[in-house]
């Protein structure tokens, strides 16, 4: 299965090692552009001028077109546990008009758009990206 991960670029490291993970059970993952800039420290956040810059929403929806799923990393952040922050729940808004699994890390985080997240059916891993399958 071909998977696009997602989540806050805080969440950087998480996501290479969820990667790693992923591919030992020989799933195929795509990652969000410059992953290592933030790994290395190079880049810490991108603000709307890079956003746009990049084209980063369009350039990630052709990534997520391309994929059978998303697994959003929602890990705490801001002191909100489980957390999916705005680009994230565009993410996962693309995924699901174009009819994609999505897989949440976690579970649903505890926030004023709960319902939207929740309304788009995501399943659910509790941390065992063992369940993921096609």
């Amino acid at each position: 299965m071909k998977i696009a991960l997602c989540g806050s670029m805080l969440f950087s490291k998480e996501m290479m090692e969820i990667k790693t993970k992923l591919e030992s059970f020989k799933h195929v993952v795509v990652l969000p552009k410059d992953i290592e800039k933030y790994i290395s420290g190079e880049k810490e956040t991108e603000g709307r001028w890079e956003k746009q810059a990049g084209d980063l929403f369009r350039n990630y929806w052709n990534e997520i077109n391309k994929s059978d799923a998303v697994l959003i990393v929602n890990i705490s952040k801001n002191n909100i546990e489980n957390y999916i922050g705005g680009s994230t729940l565009i993410e996962m808004g693309f995924a699901h008009i174009l009819n994609k699994k999505i897989y949440l890390l976690n579970s649903v985080p505890e926030m004023n758009y709960k319902a939207e997240i929740g309304a788009m059916n995501p399943i659910i891993l509790n941390g065992d990206l063992s369940i993921i399958h096609e």
